[in-house]
């Protein structure tokens, strides 16, 4: 069993900047960010995945991800942020062929 727990999240003004944290119980294979707005499916905002990272062309430029090892955690660097950019964030993982989840944050970008 893997637990994901996920913070940082809230309201920011457009333009403004938000980190988000994901902690890991273990070390996984493939660890990313997906986001979720109000009746649209989720989708990927970025991924590590065999040493290398994904993202999604909506973000690129904008959004960093990087990846703490030791603390098995995940790290979402939000700049230049845009009202479309408003959804629930999931952290999301791989690990031994099973894929987990965290508990979804959200982040709110409005004047």
């Amino acid at each position: 069993q893997v637990q994901l727990v996920e913070s940082g999240g809230g309201l920011v003004q457009p333009g403004g900047s938000l980190t988000l944290s994901c902690a890991a119980s273990r070390s996984l294979f493939s660890m990313g960010w997906y986001r979720q707005a109000p009746g649209k499916q989720r989708e990927l905002v970025a991924v590590i995945i065999s040493g290398g990272t994904n993202y999604a062309d909506s973000v690129k430029g904008r959004f960093t991800l990087s990846r703490d090892i030791a603390k098995n955690t995940l790290y979402l660097q939000m700049n230049s942020l845009k009202p479309e950019d408003t959804a629930v964030y999931y952290c999301g993982g791989d690990y031994s062929g099973q894929s987990y989840w965290g508990q979804g944050t959200q982040v709110t970008v409005s004047s």
